[in-house]
């Protein structure tokens, strides 16, 4: 059958039974396109994955499966509805429900579809866990029209019109158009292929790659960068403007084409049409190169109307960038691309990449969108409400509303670079404007009306980088225009673009008197930068604030920021702790804002390091989720890839977190797996889990609240900070300095490790420990090692001869101190003393591995080390029991899991031993380092990480190929698994537990534990792990006992019941939270949950009629009342 045949047979076939009509309808249309028709269902749904009443079951109760009319797994989801004859309508779905009014709203106003879509987005939230949401939702009125929407995330949040609110419903006639046809077969076959994101990612990079030559070109001609950008940023809207016919586009590229052939002629054509652009009077904007007049332009793009001189090459590049269809510009991710092209030491430090849109999409979703859509569709139930009893007026003034809120809304990003954030945030409430205009329009009125609509000056940004501020400035209304041209016909009015000041290039973390003014002033006769009075940046109020701030490590913001910067952010930050990451500055002030009383921030939304888990950033999420203030987290992902990998830089991985004022419950998204980083199209597959979420953004036990036990207390501690390479020297070098002939020097030349010589091969390393020394003893005693030290850690200079030594230290200590390292752990010595060996780890690794180093070997600060030489203390550290509790509390750098002394062992519960149990823990414990040991002695190649490598591919099943296999036979790594194995066993019985528990039962056992041990501390009973040396330094102190008290339950008042809304657009939104808390619920128990009782019955019973008839409840067999979907 021919399409035309098709739109023949069925046309003016209104009314009849929908299940009766729609799969011959749907399946003739697919035979019509040739499209393959769906399979026969399966007895279960394991293999419906493109089926006609596809089951699905619903959450929030338990009895029969709702049913989809079509589905296809990956496609699409289809609800269908079939309209009675014009002037009738369904009939209500029972016959105790009260009959609802005429309605008088507008003729495209239609309930039946309106309750199919909302069907269509419950089912999704239905469909089993391994489904992802489907790119497409589609209603169809059978023989009379389709809607199409869309929602390319994966998530199912955000579905919107597709492709935009004037072209996603069409009608049956219209099956005839080509382009429908072609929608249609790609929503069957490659929905993806419609991603307006992958269509913008492909012209994008093409633009840009065309561009990229003149910024080159610009960059040797010794252009500033911010002059180039600015000059690359008018062009770029010269050409859009051309695309969307402010100017002629077949003109400008005659004129462009007449440039490559002279092209002096290029600067004095581009300054006079950006001159004119910016002209207010419309007869001094006549043109002569167009022979019309120009629009005018303005927002200050166009104040500096200058161009610059480009060769022939050049001119052909924007000749070839203006042949493109800049509709499909994404404008975000051409901004950053631009960015980077034009600075070359950033290019190197920020790779030849951008952020994928999808991640952005995903925290602009989650921080704002999630929040106006749940208000849309508190609004639209009030709007049904009126509809239903005849009050189009009332209807009318609800959405008006609404969309007057909506324009008020205001997004921030506090480091808003080029704008990403900004731009994806205003495309997103675009398209939620055009649903409200869209409403307006069914219910009668103009979707105009003189209304002012959602535009670039609420969306704010601060900006350090006045070339990123500039960019990010243009692309906001590029994306703007965008929307307009997509939505609407006809052009904006003038001028075109407007200087709101929405941008401001500004620090947004510290302001000082004279800012942003430099502050000169003197420090021993040689000039230095000042922050006289640094305090806080004031940010402009905002509803949301979002974006992605900088990524400086807490120990490296003295070295990379400004002299003297870190010292005035610590002052006007007091609260933050100094080794925290300069992100999570970001995140305290956004937290400080939203907890303010009367403040307007309903949400933030932070990209992290995803170190926020670890020790120094966790402290500043727990003060605040722990605060007098309440605040929760409602989303966070402790580890997503963020960055693509380029040549030239490793993928970026980050922690998102969305806070909200109030104690809630939230959603931790847990990455499952991931591929495709390297593309502008990743996969990132996450698991939910919801619950109130901790300040490690875990679920469940929180284990931030675990204490640091005495019982541990004074025998860890990370290893040495040398603050000067010239400390390390090789055996060599520890000749030429008197080893061997000075008495006395071989007690101050130590073996030295770090992390590596661990876990890989040892560098056979020595360093001078002059510990206890005086400066007069050193030189006196050690004259060679004297002289050394001045010239390499004292008065050190770089390549350059800058000084970089211990003279120019910022710190009185390191400088009036250069002999000994910066941090010695001179209340650690006394610990390791009279010890032959003690137990080591590296701070940051793969695999969580302990060992025993001879007390000779000095270790570098990147290890954390325990004075034990037991075998049973190393063998318990190396237990599954132990590794559970360092997983949950210490925290990721990058992938690499992290130790830190005061999370992961001060608050462990090490088990109180009997000698029996005792010496079989230290038998294993022996026996696992002697293993290993041996095995790196006779296979120099082989190292713990290859070893632990191996183990893991074991563990998990993984098939070994040859290089794996010879590891685990020269390795040995079946006895060292089965070592591991008898440990855990050790662990378990030592603690009293079976050996089954899984990690989580584990952590929240130890965390019990902790918190029993913290109260026997209390009172005086300690279970000391090196009892003998601890209780010599605690000084035998007496028990210090505290009181407990212990609160007496009392029964409070009867809570009382809420009193039913006066306001009717109001109540259907109060039935509908009873009915999401209660569960289902007859009409008289849900009457007599407000203070009313049962005299609201028969008003609760109209609400009820109104919600079902929009599909957000349903009946029972039984006469309840269910919510339609899950809270």
């Amino acid at each position: 059958m021919t399409i035309e045949a098709f739109i023949e047979l069925w046309a003016d076939r209104e009314g009849g039974a929908e299940r009766a009509n729609t799969a011959p309808y749907i399946i003739g249309l697919l035979q019509a396109l040739d499209l393959p028709t769906p399979d026969p269902a399966g007895a279960t749904t394991l293999h419906n994955d493109y089926v006609f009443e596809r089951a699905v079951r619903p959450s929030f109760h338990s009895g029969q499966p709702k049913r989809i009319d079509l589905y296809k797994r990956g496609c699409f989801l289809l609800e269908a509805k079939q309209s009675r004859l014009s002037g009738t309508s369904k009939l209500l779905p029972f016959g105790d429900a009260p009959p609802l009014m005429s309605p008088p709203h507008g003729p495209g106003w239609d309930s039946l579809i309106r309750n199919a879509r909302v069907q269509a987005f419950a089912y999704v939230s239905m469909l089993p866990a391994d489904h992802v949401a489907p790119p497409f939702v589609i209603i169809c009125d059978v023989a009379r029209s389709f809607e199409i929407w869309a929602d390319f995330s994966g998530t199912g949040r955000g579905y919107a019109p597709f492709p935009d609110r004037l072209g996603h419903r069409f009608t049956h006639a219209d099956l005839a158009k080509p382009e429908i046809q072609a929608r249609l077969r790609a929503i069957w076959t490659n929905p993806h292929s419609l991603d307006p994101a992958r269509i913008a990612a492909v012209v994008t990079r093409e633009i840009a790659d065309e561009l990229s030559v003149i910024s080159r070109r610009l960059e040797h001609q010794g252009i500033a960068a911010q002059d180039a950008a600015h000059f690359l940023m008018r062009c770029i809207f010269t050409i859009f403007a051309a695309d969307v016919d402010l100017i002629p586009k077949l003109r400008l590229i005659e004129m462009l084409e007449d440039c490559v052939h002279s092209p002096a002629r290029f600067v004095p054509m581009m300054e006079e049409m950006w001159t004119r652009f910016d002209l207010e009077e419309r007869p001094h904007r006549f043109y002569s190169g167009f022979g019309d007049y120009l629009p005018h332009i303005n927002g200050n793009l166009f104040a500096d109307r200058r161009a610059f001189p480009l060769g022939a090459p050049e001119i052909r590049r924007l000749i070839l960038a203006a042949s493109k269809d800049w509709k499909d510009v994404e404008p975000a991710i051409f901004g950053s691309l631009l960015e980077h092209a034009l600075e070359p030491t950033e290019r190197r430090r920020l790779g030849a990449h951008y952020t994928p849109r999808r991640f952005v999409e995903h925290m602009v979703e989650l921080t704002v969108m999630e929040v106006l859509r749940a208000d849309w569709a508190e609004v639209q139930h009030g709007v049904e409400m009126a509809c239903d009893e005849g009050d189009a007026r009332g209807a009318v003034r609800l959405v008006k509303g609404f969309h007057q809120t909506l324009r008020r809304t205001r997004v921030l990003d506090p480091a808003c670079g080029t704008g990403n954030f900004l731009y994806v945030a205003l495309e997103q409430m675009k398209k939620l404007e055009g649903e409200v205009l869209q409403t307006l329009l069914d219910l009668g009125q103009s979707d105009t009306l003189d209304l002012d609509t959602v535009d670039p000056r609420q969306f704010l940004g601060l900006e350090l980088n006045p070339r990123a501020a500039a960019i990010a400035d243009v692309v906001l209304w590029i994306g703007f225009l965008q929307q307009h041209y997509r939505n609407r016909t006809g052009h904006p009015s003038e001028p075109i673009l407007r200087a709101h000041g929405n941008i401001r290039c500004v620090d947004a973390m510290l302001t000082w008197d004279g800012a942003p003014g430099v502050v000169t002033g003197y420090r021993d006769g040689a000039p230095v930068q000042l922050w006289p009075n640094p305090r806080p940046t004031a940010w402009p109020e905002a509803e949301f604030v979002v974006g992605n701030p900088p990524f400086i490590g807490g120990k490296d913001v003295r070295s990379r920021l400004d002299p003297g910067y870190a010292e005035a952010l610590w002052i006007a930050h007091p609260r933050m702790n100094e080794s925290a990451d300069l992100v999570m500055y970001w995140w305290n002030q956004a937290a400080e804002i939203l907890t303010r009383p009367g403040t307007v921030l309903r949400r933030f939304g932070f990209v992290t390091t995803n170190s926020i888990t670890q020790v120094f950033q966790r402290r500043t999420v727990e003060r605040w989720l722990s605060g007098p203030q309440a605040l929760s987290l409602i989303y966070a992902a402790p580890d997503h890839p963020w960055t693509k990998a380029s040549r030239d830089s490793a993928a970026v991985r980050i922690a998102m977190t969305v806070a909200q004022a109030g104690r809630h419950d939230g959603t931790v998204l847990t990455r499952l797996s991931e591929s495709a980083l390297e593309t502008d199209e990743p996969v990132v597959e996450l698991a939910a889990s919801s619950g109130r979420i901790n300040a490690d953004l875990t679920i469940g036990v929180d284990v931030t609240k675990a204490l640091a036990l005495k019982a541990s207390a004074g025998v860890c501690s990370p290893g040495v900070k040398l603050h000067g390479a010239g400390f390390i020297v090789s055996h060599a070098q520890a000749k030429a300095l008197g080893l061997g002939a000075r008495p006395g020097l071989e007690r101050h030349i130590r073996p030295y490790r770090n992390g590596r010589d661990l876990t890989g091969r040892s560098r056979d390393a020595w360093v001078l420990d002059f510990y206890g020394l005086s400066v007069d003893d050193l030189r006196l005693r050690f004259p060679e090692a004297y002289q050394h030290l001045v010239e390499q850690v004292k008065e050190a200079r770089d390549a350059h001869g800058v000084l970089v030594g211990r003279d120019a230290n910022p710190r009185a200590a390191y400088r009036d101190f250069w002999w000994i390292f910066g941090e010695p752990r001179g209340d650690f010595r006394p610990a390791l003393k009279n010890l032959p060996r003690y137990i080591a780890t590296v701070e940051t690794a793969k695999h969580r591995t302990f060992q025993f180093l001879d007390a000779e070997i000095l270790p570098d600060n990147m290890l954390v080390c325990i004075a034990d030489d037991d075998a049973a203390t190393l063998a318990l550290l190396s237990s599954r029991v132990h590794q559970a509790w360092c997983v949950a509390n210490g925290g990721v750098l990058e992938d690499r899991p992290r130790y830190t002394k005061s999370r992961c062992f001060d608050p462990f519960p090490f088990p109180a031993l009997d000698e029996a149990l005792r010496d079989r823990l230290r038998a294993a414990g022996e026996a696992l380092d002697g293993r290993r040991r041996a095995v790196l002695a006779q296979n120099p190649d082989l190292t713990l990480t290859t070893l632990y490598n191996c183990l893991e591919q074991l563990r998990a099943g993984q098939p070994l190929d040859a290089r794996q296999e010879a590891i685990k036979q020269r390795g040995l790594v079946i006895i060292l698994r089965d070592l591991h194995d008898a440990i855990d066993r050790l662990a378990y019985a030592a603690i009293g537990w079976p050996d089954g528990l899984s990690r989580d039962e584990t952590v929240a056992r130890l965390a019990a534990l902790n918190q029993a041990r913290a109260q026997e501390e209390a009172a005086g009973r300690v279970h000391w792990l090196r009892p003998d040396y601890q209780r010599r330094q605690a000084g035998a102190s007496q028990a210090q006992t505290q009181s407990l008290f212990l609160a007496v339950s009392t029964p409070g008042p009867a809570a009382r019941r809420p009193a039913f809304p006066a306001d009717r657009y109001a109540q259907p939104l109060a039935v509908q939270a009873v009915l999401r808390a209660a569960g289902p619920i007859a009409p008289p128990d849900l009457a007599r949950r407000f203070s009313g009782g049962a005299r609201l019955e028969p008003r609760i019973s109209r609400v009820l009629a109104t919600l079902h008839r929009y599909g957000h409840v349903e009946r029972l067999p039984d006469g309840r009342w269910a919510a339609a979907r899950a809270a």
